[in-house]
């Protein structure tokens, strides 16, 4: 009986079924649970959760710096703690209903200040080492290993994680609806942003500021869907009919595992064997060549599945 309850109580902190992966599902949630529950009995807020989130990252991230296998092998190890906690932070809001505004700033913020120590320990780590396969001679990284992992993290990582981020909201408002996703725009954001004084609302405002910029690169990425977007949102508002929802969701369903994989996980494993075989540079030649060509096919796919919903709805009206 215990059992059932702890797996319905886990399941109840979970955003859906479909969008979770099965290394959250069957390892990081139910540890996540784990420290909500303690945490809900000793009376912490999620905003201090997401904190120590943040500090277990970027120590991780100083360890990496380091060439010496015993600290990486320390430093995996805490960012594997870090994006427990960072689990916990949401699903221990769920249970105790303690969403703030301090909160959505800090838990967006988490992973970036995360992969931006990782970036820059990677960098300093190579710089003064050489190339591997004796490239040019034993030539030292030096200034191409930091124009490797910018253009890793800023063009690459960035966009990744920020479409997959958008793909899966798209997802849970067709299986939810508008209360069971957080798919904003960047129009809201912005009338948000100008709505408000400055005088109290310093640190919201200028997280509305680059959240609207956050919303606004996903749509630019995605026109076929804002194109569908739109039209459904001018006939139906936020009351789509369930045939549409059912078949939104049964062919948007498949491309979740794409989602995913371009979000924490697989470039956290990545970023692991990296480091275990001591070549670190891998890392962002892997986010590079890996992640992006599963970035394109996972966008060609859903716009071209968008473009497929936004035609026979046009059909539907002549």
């Amino acid at each position: 009986m215990d059992e059932v309850l702890n797996k319905a109580g886990i399941e109840s902190t979970l955003k859906s079924q479909d969008t979770e992966e099965w290394l959250d599902i069957y390892f990081n949630r139910p540890i996540g649970y784990v420290w909500a529950m303690l945490f809900k009995k000793l009376g912490v807020h999620p905003n201090v959760v997401t904190v120590f989130s943040i500090i277990l990252g970027v120590m991780a991230g100083i360890l990496f710096y380091s060439t010496d296998l015993k600290y990486n092998i320390i430093g995996i190890f805490l960012l594997i703690w870090a994006n427990h906690y960072d689990s916990c932070d949401g699903q221990l809001a769920r249970l105790t209903g303690k969403k703030t505004r301090v909160g959505r700033i800090l838990d967006g913020f988490a992973g970036d200040i995360w992969f931006f120590t990782i970036y820059v320990a990677i960098a300093l780590r190579l710089m003064d080492q050489p190339m591997p396969f004796n490239i040019a001679n034993g030539r030292h990284w030096g200034i191409f290993i930091w124009i490797l992992v910018i253009f890793a993290g800023t063009l690459c990582h960035s966009k990744q994680s920020t479409l997959a981020d958008y793909y899966r909201n798209i997802h849970l408002y067709f299986l939810k609806g508008k209360n069971g996703s957080e798919l904003d725009n960047f129009k809201q954001q912005r009338e948000l942003f100008y709505s408000l004084p400055w005088k109290g609302n310093f640190w919201w405002k200028i997280f509305l500021y680059f959240y609207g910029n956050y919303t606004h690169s996903q749509e630019k990425m995605t026109p076929n869907f804002q194109r569908f977007y739109a039209i459904t949102r001018q006939r139906y508002g936020d009351d789509i009919p369930q045939n549409l929802r059912n078949e939104f969701r049964f062919q948007s369903l498949p491309l979740m595992k794409y989602a995913n994989i371009l979000t924490f996980n697989t470039r956290a494993i990545a970023l692991y064997v990296s480091l275990l075989l001591s070549q670190p540079w891998i890392y962002p030649v892997f986010e590079i060549v890996v992640m992006t060509l599963l970035f394109l096919y996972m966008k060609h796919r859903h716009e071209v599945m968008s473009l497929k919903f936004y035609e026979k709805l046009i059909e539907s009206e002549e």
